[in-house]
């Protein structure tokens, strides 16, 4: 039977409570939102907080807006609602592109924005949209509130800028007019981490691309990005060839480690194709 280690349970009634249970408890204590990560390691005890701070009631948290220009998603919306929220998968068809091919059903009417941005794990499919579109994280704690680029957030395997004692708020994504978005993912079986996927997007300005994001997960990008790749876009007028030797360049800078899904080699073919893949239905949407 997997049972838990004892610890203490907190249910947070709002985000400064929240942190209030963070600080009493210290770095020992767990903050718990889906929890389909943190419980199985909980039962298998490879996870032994001393105290779980529950922020399931924090509906402050659990909003999809837009404000002053941005698409604000708060840490606590759900998979589900990511998916079918027109005001997020409207302007960046990216959003339902990675949903439909996250887990299954009952984990996305559960798990968490924030949680799976918050768990850190180098194959998270979030991760990579959320470089792509050079989202901004924002986070409060002790010291007030903060904003980190996505592309600082994770700063190594299962480990993220939010500190002890603070708390993942929400993500902020600046909406760009008519820009075009996509994600392209290869899995061994439906609703698995991926082998390697690719997110994209982009905007033009006189028939050339003035402004491209691309994020890559599973294949050893640092930060979930591929910089020297959107460099080589910017200026050019889209096209196969382009988009081509954009994912060359994309795979050139990855770093994939063989493992049960795969060698490396196959992951960077996966890194550069499913980078120009992504390009190009990006630019198909505009």
């Amino acid at each position: 039977m997997q049972v838990p280690a004892t610890f203490a349970y907190e249910r947070a009634g709002s985000v400064p409570h929240a942190l209030e249970l963070l600080d009493r408890y210290g770095p020992d204590a767990r903050v718990v939102a889906g929890g389909h990560s943190l419980i199985p390691m909980m039962k298998l005890r490879l996870a032994q907080p001393e105290a779980l701070i529950d922020i399931n009631g924090l509906s402050e948290l659990a909003q999809l807006s837009v404000e002053d220009g941005e698409l604000v998603i708060g840490s606590m919306v759900r998979h589900a609602e990511l998916l079918a929220g027109a005001v997020a998968t409207g302007p960046y068809p990216i959003f339902e592109d990675a949903e439909r091919v996250i887990a299954d059903p009952i984990v996305r009417n559960r798990g968490t924005v924030g949680g799976s941005l918050c768990q850190g794990d180098p194959s998270e499919d979030l991760a990579a949209v959320f470089a792509a579109l050079r989202a901004t994280a924002v986070i409060q704690g002790p010291a007030g509130v903060r904003k980190v680029p996505v592309r600082e957030f994770h700063e190594g395997p299962y480990e993220t800028a939010v500190g002890d004692g603070e708390l993942l708020l929400a993500l902020r994504v600046p909406i760009l007019d008519g820009a075009g978005s996509a994600y392209e993912k290869v899995e061994r079986r439906v609703g698995d981490w991926p082998v390697a996927a690719a997110g994209a997007v982009l905007q033009l300005d006189g028939g050339v691309i003035a402004r491209a994001g691309i994020g890559l997960t599973a294949v050893g990008a640092e930060h979930f990005c591929a910089p020297e790749a959107e460099a080589h876009l910017i200026g050019k007028p889209p096209g196969a060839e382009v988009f081509a030797e954009a994912g060359r360049i994309a795979a050139e800078h990855c770093e994939p480690h063989s493992d049960q899904r795969g060698p490396a080699d196959y992951k960077r073919h996966l890194a550069a194709e499913l980078t120009r893949r992504a390009l190009a239905r990006a630019v198909e949407r505009i």
